[in-house]
C-alpha cells in the first residue's frame, strides 16, 4: 500500500510543477512511512510514498521503469496475478530488477499498451508516464479499492490517493461542491465521480484516463460488471464452485514479506475468510475484533466463538470513543464530510489491528455481492404488496405512510415509496436523509436549487443501465456501484491507510465477484434468508449460532449519542453564526430537527451528518 501523487504540465514543453508533487506526497507520509521517491520527465512529475509489504528491499521503491527508463509506474495496492505476469513475460524476454508486483506494470505495458489493466488482477491506483510517447495513463481498479482523485485546470491535471494531499498542491481553489454536499446528505457519502470539492473529481472503478502530448482526455470504462450471463447448475453445484473462489481469493491475498492477519467481527463474511486462511495456513491466524462499553454493540463474543475453533492467535480491544480527539482526525483523513458511523469503530480496529500486523484480510463486499442487507428483503416484499389486486396497494401505501407513532419514521418512508419506480423506493430504504426532509431543511437558495432528486435521477440512470434481468441483481449492481465502492471501500481504505495497515478484500475479488454476478438473485435471497449461497459455502466451516444470528453491522449508537454525549457539541456547531451564515440551512429548521430528536423522534443519523459536514466546512473550506 502506497500513497500516489502526481502533475502534468498543460504545456507540452514546459517543466511540471514538480514542488507541489513532494507538497502532496509529505501530505500523506502515513500511507507510506516506509520510503519515497520521485521523478520529473518532461511535463510529468510523479512522486509515491511507500508501505513496504513485497520485496522490502531498496530496489523495490517506486517510480519503478523499463529496462531503458522509458516507461515509469507509481502504482498504490497490489497486483496478486503478479508472478504468473511475471514469468509470461521473462520468456518474452523482459529483465525484471526487482521482485516487486509493481514491477510488471511497465512490461505489461510495453506489450500491451493502454490495454494491458485488462490483465491485472488485484486491488489499485496508478499512474503510468511513457517518456517516448509523452503518454499519461490513469487508472482504478475494478471495484475501486483504491482511490485517486484528479483536478484539470489552466496548469494542467494534478492527481493523488487522498483529497486532502491533492488540495496540498496548491493547484485549485477549494470551494464546495453544492451538488455533492445534497448527494451527501442523503447517502453519507459523496458518490463518484463526484468530490466535495468544485472541479475536483474521482476517477471511478473500472476507469483509465489517457492523456497524451498535451491533450488530457476523458474517462473512459474498461471494465463493467455483467450480470447478462448466467450460470448453469444447480444450487449444491454452484455452491461447490464459489467455494472454489472464495479460496482462491483467499490463497492469492496471504502472500506477504510482513506479518499478516485478519479482521474478525463474527459474521459471516469476516468468519468464513478467518476459517479459509486457517486451512491453508501452517500457523495460527492472527485475527483482530474491536468491541465497546454497550453490549448492544458488541459482537465480540461471536468472534471468539470462531477464534475457539480454528485456534487463531486473537487479541481484541474495548474501546470508548474518544469524541473529541477522534472526530477531527476522521474529518480530517477523509477529506470530504463522511457520516457512516461505522467510520469509528472501522477506525479503532485499525488502528488496534496494526499494532500485531501490516496487513490484515477482511470480509467486505459480501453483502453486496450476495444480498445481505435487510433493504433487499424490504425491496422484494414491496415488489409482492404491488402486485396485490387494485387497489389494495394504494390503501396499504397510505395506511403504512400515515403511521402515528414518531419512532415509525422509516415505516412511514417505506409506505410512501410503496408506489414509486424500484430504484426510487431502494433509493429512500439506503437514503439517511430522503429528499424531502432534505428540502425541508434547506434555506431558500438550496430548497430552489434542490427542487428535484438528483440523487434519485443519478439511482436512475445506473439501474436502467444495469445488465441484470432479475430484480434482486439490479439492485446488487446498483449497491456496488455506489454504497460499496464509496462508502464501504471508501471507509476502509481511509481508516487502514491513516494508520499505515494494508486490507486486502477477498470477496471483492474480481473473478470472484463476476461469478457472483452469474448467480441468479434467488440463490442469494430466498425467504427470509439473505446471502443464502455464501451461507451454504460457509455451513460446514462455521457454527450455527454464526450463520443463523441476526446482521448487526459496524453501527452505533448514534441516536444516544445525539441525545447525550454530544448533544451539547451539535448544538454548539449546528447553530452557530459559522453554520447560520453558509446559507445551507434554515436555522429554525435546525433548531426543530434537534428538538424532535430530543422528544424522541430518532433523527440522530441525520443530526451526525450536519454535524460531520459543518466540521468539514470548518476544516477545509473556512481553513
Amino acid at each position: 500500500m502506497c500513497g500516489i501523487a502526481g502533475v502534468l504540465a498543460s504545456d507540452p514543453t514546459a517543466p511540471p510543477d514538480a514542488e507541489s508533487v513532494r507538497r502532496m506526497c509529505d501530505a500523506m507520509v502515513h500511507r507510506g512511512p516506509d520510503d519515497h521517491g520521485y521523478l520529473t520527465d518532461g511535463p510529468c512529475a510523479l512522486g509515491h510514498r511507500r508501505l513496504s509489504i513485497i520485496d522490502l528491499r531498496p530496489e523495490g521503491a517506486q517510480p519503478i521503469t523499463n529496462e531503458d527508463g522509458s516507461v515509469a509506474v507509481i502504482v498504490n495496492g497490489e497486483i496478486y496475478n503478479f508472478q504468473e505476469l511475471r514469468k509470461d513475460l521473462e520468456k518474452k524476454g523482459h529483465t525484471f530488477r526487482t521482485r516487486s508486483d509493481s514491477e510488471v506494470l511497465v512490461h505489461l505495458y510495453e506489450e500491451e499498451g493502454v490495454d494491458f489493466l485488462d490483465h491485472l488482477r488485484g486491488m489499485f491506483a496508478l499512474a503510468l508516464w511513457d517518456g517516448t510517447r509523452r503518454r499519461l495513463v490513469l487508472a482504478r481498479d475494478r471495484f475501486g479499492k483504491k482511490p485517486l482523485f484528479y483536478h484539470v485546470g489552466p496548469r494542467g491535471m494534478v492527481f493523488a490517493s487522498e483529497l486532502g494531499a491533492l488540495s496540498a498542491s496548491g493547484h485549485f481553489k477549494r470551494r464546495p461542491n453544492i451538488d455533492a454536499i445534497d448527494a451527501y446528505l442523503c447517502l453519507q457519502y459523496v458518490p463518484s465521480p463526484w468530490t466535495a470539492f468544485e472541479r475536483v473529481h474521482k476517477l471511478q472503478p473500472g476507469y483509465r484516463l489517457v492523456c497524451e502530448r498535451g491533450r488530457i482526455g476523458e474517462p473512459e470504462r474498461y471494465f463493467q460488471l455483467r450480470f447478462d450471463q448466467p450460470a448453469a447448475g444447480s444450487l449444491v453445484e454452484l455452491t461447490e464452485r464459489l467455494h472454489g473462489h472464495v479460496q482462491d481469493a483467499v490463497r492469492m491475498r496471504m502472500v506477504s514479506d510482513v506479518p499478516l492477519g485478519a479482521f474478525l467481527s463474527g459474521g459471516v463474511d469476516s468468519s468464513l475468510i478467518v476459517a479459509l486462511m486457517a486451512m491453508q495456513s501452517s500457523q495460527p491466524v492472527k485475527t483482530f475484533a474491536v468491541g465497546f462499553t454497550s453490549k448492544d454493540f458488541s459482537e465480540l463474543p461471536y468472534a471468539r466463538m470462531v477464534a475457539d475453533r480454528y485456534g487463531t492467535d486473537h487479541h481484541e480491544i474495548v474501546v470508548q470513543p474518544d469524541m473529541a480527539s477522534v472526530i477531527p482526525e476522521i474529518v480530517r483523513h477523509y477529506g470530504e464530510p463522511f457520516a457512516d458511523s461505522s467510520a469509528l469503530p472501522t477506525w479503532y480496529l485499525c488502528q488496534y489491528t496494526r499494532t500485531g500486523v501490516t496487513v490484515a484480510l477482511s470480509g467486505d463486499g459480501g453483502d453486496e455481492a450476495f444480498s445481505g442487507y435487510r433493504r433487499y428483503t424490504h425491496s422484494r416484499t414491496a415488489r409482492a404488496l404491488r402486485r396485490l389486486p387494485k387497489p389494495l396497494p394504494s390503501v396499504l401505501a397510505k395506511m403504512i405512510g400515515n403511521v402515528p407513532t414518531p419512532a415509525a419514521r422509516q415505516v412511514r418512508d417505506y409506505g410512501r415509496r410503496l408506489m414509486a419506480p424500484e430504484h426510487v423506493r431502494f433509493l429512500g430504504l439506503a437514503a439517511h436523509f430522503p429528499h424531502e426532509d432534505r428540502v425541508a431543511l434547506y434555506g431558500p437558495t438550496m430548497r430552489e436549487r434542490f427542487s428535484e432528486d438528483l440523487v434519485a435521477r443519478r439511482f436512475g440512470e445506473l439501474y436502467a443501465a444495469s445488465t441484470a434481468s432479475d430484480p434482486v441483481n439490479r439492485l446488487l449492481d446498483l449497491d456496488i456501484q455506489t454504497y460499496l465502492t464509496d462508502d464501504i471501500l471508501t471507509k476502509v481504505d481511509v481508516a487502514s491507510m491513516a494508520h499505515s495497515l494494508e486490507v486486502r478484500c477477498p470477496l471483492v475479488d474480481q473473478e470472484l465477484m463476476m461469478f457472483a454476478a452469474s448467480i441468479p438473485g434467488e440463490m442469494k435471497l430466498r425467504g427470509l434468508t439473505t446471502k443464502l449461497i455464501l451461507r451454504e459455502v460457509a455451513k460446514p466451516l462455521l457454527p450455527e449460532k454464526i450463520l443463523t444470528r441476526p446482521k448487526q453491522g459496524f453501527a452505533l449508537p448514534v441516536d444516544r449519542w445525539m441525545r447525550e454525549e454530544l448533544a451539547p457539541m451539535s448544538r454548539d456547531v449546528l447553530l452557530d453564526q459559522t453554520a447560520r451564515e453558509r446559507g445551507l440551512f434554515d436555522p429554525m429548521a435546525v433548531e426543530t430537527l434537534l428538538q424532535r430528536h430530543q422528544r424522541g423522534e430518532p433523527r440522530g443519523d441525520q443530526i451526525w451528518s450536519l454535524l460531520m459536514l459543518e466540521l468539514w466546512y470548518r476544516a477545509f473550506i473556512d481553513g
